[in-house]
């Protein structure tokens, strides 16, 4: 689907992270509906590296950008050598930003800051340099329990992760005070869709619910599942979201949802529906009662207003739109 009808030709794009799950959706949404732009994608790509909790460093993989005809670079945002190569060999238009350690479960949270702080310092002074436009992750992980619907203004994060990215969106602000260009932050709520099976464990439960039923394996569910919901958003809102923030002239850090409370027993229900399956669920106690968020709803009332964004799939029509992945990847990658 085609979001933008200006013309891109002569733009050249950097996208951070863009062998991992949202940043290759977005190098193919550029790819195949404006191919006369130039995008560059930066990745520090999968090493054997993991963090003390055994996850690794890095999810970009290659196999996401498989037919990508763009320029690929691998790197860490985190080399200043590196975004000085940047600065001299490019001029960017646009940046998304979207490399992070986005793993909630990591404990190393110096880091932590490191990455996901200091270095998108230095990502914002290249964008003033060269006058690109910045749009970056932020995450509804700054909220941590805060009540629903969660709201711009009304954070609380529980953990490093979230501290991280509330921390980008004050530094994000104190640079919309002093640059003239535009600079939007975007705050996904539960993101799931094609090219996020490379995420390993962090994956979004459709997939991983998809992967049991389709291995005939009773779909795991905690206790009162019905009862705990998120809003889940399906990766082609989360690209338009992307793209109107690339058409916006203000600054601002919004919400990206769909506005609407799910619970896990729905997406196990609308999977079977999809899969045509009847099989019973096991219901196991939950574990993480205390640190646990049961309830996420974005408000997205701004993002409509001043980005003109609204969400086009419900979770049946997201599932719908990606099972068929589901089962391809179920194929090709888990029952190797």
């Amino acid at each position: 689907m085609r979001y933008i009808e200006n013309d891109l030709a002569n733009k050249t794009i950097l996208i951070t992270g863009g062998a991992g799950f949202i940043g290759s959706n977005l190098a193919f949404y550029f790819q195949e509906n404006h191919p006369e732009t130039k995008v560059v994608v930066l990745d520090m790509f999968r090493s054997g590296e993991s963090f003390s909790n055994g996850n690794l460093k890095s999810f970009g993989h290659f196999k996401n950008l498989l037919g990508f005809r763009g320029e690929i670079i691998s790197g860490d945002i985190n080399d200043k050598e590196l975004l000085l190569h940047l600065e001299k060999e490019y001029n960017f238009d646009y940046i998304f930003h979207e490399a992070a350690i986005s793993d909630t479960t990591v404990q190393e949270q110096d880091l932590m800051i490191k990455t996901n702080i200091n270095a998108y310092k230095d990502l914002l002074d290249l964008a003033v340099t060269q006058n690109a436009n910045m749009i970056y992750a932020s995450s509804a992980a700054t909220y941590g329990n805060a009540e629903s619907p969660q709201r711009v203004g009304r954070e609380a994060p529980n953990n490093v992760y979230g501290f991280s990215k509330l921390s980008m969106d004050y530094l994000s602000r104190e640079y919309m005070k002093k640059t003239s260009i535009s600079i939007v932050g975007l705050r996904y709520f539960n993101v799931y869709g094609e090219r996020e099976y490379f995420k390993n464990s962090t994956a979004s439960m459709v997939l991983q619910f998809g992967h049991q039923i389709l291995s005939g394996k009773k779909p795991r569910l905690f206790e009162g599942s019905d009862k705990i919901l998120r809003d889940f958003i399906y990766i082609g809102d989360i690209i338009q979201a992307n793209i109107k923030a690339m058409q916006t002239k203000e600054s601002g850090i919004y919400n990206v949802g769909t506005g609407k409370a799910r619970s896990f027993q729905d997406i196990v229900d609308i999977l079977q529906k999809e899969l045509g399956t009847e099989l019973d669920c096991e219901y196991i106690p939950n574990p993480f009662i205390g640190s646990y968020q049961f309830h996420t709803e974005a408000d997205i009332t701004t993002t409509k207003e001043a980005l003109g964004y609204e969400p086009s799939f419900k979770m049946e029509d997201g599932i719908k739109a990606y099972v068929s992945e589901i089962k391809r990847i179920y194929e090709a990658e888990v029952k190797k």
